[in-house]
């Protein structure tokens, strides 16, 4: 009897202890919350973002969890939401809550009222289901713009792991930039290729750059902003001029390191959408790859960025990232049935086979070529076109594109817990032209008809998504718009009237060296002007 008496009296004691070791991690008033995220057909786990909101609305810190806010600021959307790349277990309080997730772009969002108020610990499970396999369809993708600053090393290591993981991002690439005193804080500066490359898991992939880049003044327009990607070493000066590094002169045009990338087997992506005086002659000259737009914002549109050059017949491949932090879902995809080399992935996006989006997927094919393949004509004929959005967010319309001009546009259909739309017709080509497929584009200042906004994704930013031109060419022939041809010309003299009030040289022959880049590119434009009205 005094050994059963014993044993029961341990056994009591084991239970307050472990009831006291419940007590004293969750606290009187929290909740030991074991929360899974699975994908509803496989069961296997996935990562995603999470929000837990009060009965008022009011979200929930998750401490433990990294928040998708993180260096973001003024943008409550993606403040509420948290990244989840395994099992977690959550200090909550003892209420009725909403518990939301999705993973990445793929899955719809599912939302859940578990109620705490009588319980110590849970376990909850959230299945997700997957609406879009980019993998099942041949794609991966890529944020090409990412600087982090004001971090340690290892909170940025965490921080790039799990947000990309979270957001579904297959290749980040981390940036190197630099700016008189502000760069003493830009973490991401340290960081070697091998470095970077040693963060990769079986989710992303990671590799470097380098933002190449001139302004005058601290932060007006200069001659530009240019990524230069997979860099097996930096090309300097990284900055270029006062504005941006309190020393030296305006004497070096971005050509120069644009040149040297080039010679080291680096891909160049123009920055910010069509900021900058240097991107019309760098394009003219063909030593750029791609445009990137909305990396930093939406200032800009997709006419300044990409039409115009359409317009004339150049091939500029569609781009984006984020800047600072990964404050958006902003992506790149490419086509890439298996895993590739951040070198092969450039290669995809530098044969223009690319779209862009915060949201929606894109399928698009004209004859059935695919986004970015042109296709020939020997005389006008009909072409048939075929295009499909679909995204977690209703993002209203699929329009498509011709020339500049919106020429078809379909509603979308709420489907489950996602959003589609599909367009199919027969085009008459009559003439050279350049077609896209796209969702409305967000609000420009530099557009009156782009005035009002569009429908915001989960972490607050407009939806956007825009393919790269499939040019479809009639005995050979491009198109060519002698006007729009005109205009860059006129953009071109604009600048180098600016630089010329503008521009701190050393000596004449500075000068000459900078505006000679624009002076070329004026050149290259006329002559192809003169060909086309022969």
């Amino acid at each position: 009897m005094r050994i059963a008496f014993a044993v029961t009296v341990s056994l009591l004691i084991l239970m307050m202890s472990a009831l006291l070791a419940v007590e004293n991690a969750t606290g009187p008033n929290t909740c030991a919350v074991r929360l899974r995220l699975v994908d509803d057909a496989t069961g296997e786990s996935l990562p995603g973002v999470i929000r837990v909101l009060t009965s008022d609305g009011t979200a929930v810190p998750l401490p433990g969890l990294i928040s998708r806010g993180e260096g973001v600021r003024n943008q409550p959307g993606i403040e509420q939401w948290s990244a989840v790349t395994e099992p977690a277990t959550l200090k909550l309080p003892r209420e009725a809550l909403e518990v939301s997730a999705f993973s990445g772009l793929e899955t719809e969002m599912t939302s859940r009222t578990i109620d705490l108020r009588e319980k110590s610990t849970a376990d909850v499970t959230l299945k997700l289901h997957r609406f879009f396999d980019a993998s099942e369809h041949g794609l991966q993708n890529a944020n090409t713009h990412v600087h982090i600053s004001k971090l340690s090393r290892a909170e940025t290591d965490r921080y790039l792991v799990e947000t990309a993981t979270a957001d579904g991002l297959d290749l980040v690439f981390v940036s190197y930039l630099e700016r008189a005193e502000a760069d003493v804080d830009y973490i991401s500066n340290e960081y070697t290729r091998e470095e970077l490359h040693a963060l990769n898991t079986d989710h992303v992939h990671f590799d470097n750059g380098e933002e190449h880049r001139h302004n005058f003044n601290a932060g007006g327009e200069g001659y530009g902003h240019v990524m230069l990607l997979s860099m097996p070493e930096l090309v300097y000066p990284v900055s270029i001029g006062p504005g941006i590094s309190k020393t030296g002169t305006d004497g070096i045009p971005l050509k120069r390191g644009i040149e040297r990338a080039h010679d080291i087997g680096g891909t160049v992506i123009w920055c910010h959408n069509a900021w900058g005086l240097e991107d019309i002659p760098s394009w003219m000259s063909g030593r750029l790859h791609a445009n990137n737009i909305f990396d930093g914002g939406t200032r800009g549109s997709f006419a300044h960025s990409f039409y115009r050059y359409w317009d004339v017949g150049i091939d500029v491949p569609v781009s984006t990232g984020t800047d600072w932090f990964i404050y958006d879902f902003s992506r790149v995809y490419v086509p890439a049935p298996d895993q590739i080399t951040p070198e092969q992935w450039l290669d995809q996006l530098e044969q223009g086979r690319s779209y862009i989006t915060n949201g929606p997927f894109l399928e698009f094919s004209v004859n059935g070529q695919t986004i970015g393949e042109d296709v020939q004509l020997d005389e006008p004929s009909v072409v048939t076109i075929a295009g499909r959005a679909i995204g977690r967010v209703d993002f209203e319309h699929l329009e498509l594109v011709r020339n500049g001009e919106l020429i078809q546009s379909v509603d979308t259909n709420h489907v489950d817990g996602h959003f589609e739309a599909e367009m199919a017709l027969d085009l008459s080509v009559d003439e050279p032209c350049w077609l896209a497929l796209r969702t409305p584009p967000p609000f420009s200042p530099l557009e009156p008809e782009l005035a009002s906004e569009t429908p915001r994704n989960e972490y607050g930013r407009e939806l956007f998504s825009h393919t790269s031109a499939t040019f479809v060419d009639i005995g050979g022939e491009r198109t060519f718009d002698a006007t729009v041809a005109a205009t860059l010309i006129d953009d071109m003299q604009a600048s180098r009237t600016n630089i010329e009030q503008n521009g701190i040289f050393a000596d004449e022959a500075e000068r000459r060296g900078v505006l000679s880049v624009y002076d070329e590119g004026i050149a290259t434009m006329r002559e192809q002007i003169e060909a086309d009205s022969e």
